[in-house]
């Protein structure tokens, strides 16, 4: 885990992948448990019986925005910034999702710190994260995210 105490701390790590997070399960509870957040009920993600006839796996697959919103999660298990007093998610530039996401399949995140510059008083972070699935070639999702980070004073 690479430790990031100063946006001097970032900056070393410009064009590098910091790593690659534990593989997490997306089984069918936390996709009808994000249905459930966002209200999206398409078939495709909830109606296991028509998936299994007529989804390629037969298997629903999870939405692309649940696995968007695994992101933080595997970014935390890669990059550690101490002195913390905030941090808030400031947007993407870019994101991509190129293969499904099949219920019972295991993702991992991959992330490259692109660019470390300060802003508003904050670290401003663009990283690139890559969401891949088990087994297969193509990533899920690949997105290049803003993140900024206020230091304690």
């Amino acid at each position: 885990m690479h430790i990031i105490g100063s946006i001097e701390d970032a900056k070393k790590l410009e064009g590098m992948e910091v790593g690659i997070s534990d593989w997490i399960t997306i089984d069918q509870e936390r996709i009808d448990k994000f249905a459930d957040a966002t209200d999206d009920y398409q078939w495709i993600h909830v109606d296991q019986e028509r998936a299994s006839i007529e989804l390629p796996e037969g298997k629903t697959i999870a939405h692309g925005y649940l696995t968007l919103a695994l992101i933080p999660v595997v970014g935390s298990t890669l990059v550690k910034v101490e002195n913390l007093a905030r941090v808030i998610n400031f947007g993407c530039n870019k994101v991509r999702f190129y293969t499904m996401v099949p219920s019972g399949s295991r993702v991992r995140g991959r992330a490259t710190i692109l660019q470390a510059r300060r802003r508003g008083g904050a670290l401003y972070l663009t990283s690139e994260v890559r969401i891949e699935v088990e087994g297969e070639r193509k990533p899920a999702c690949v997105a290049e995210i803003i993140t900024m980070y206020f230091f304690e004073e």
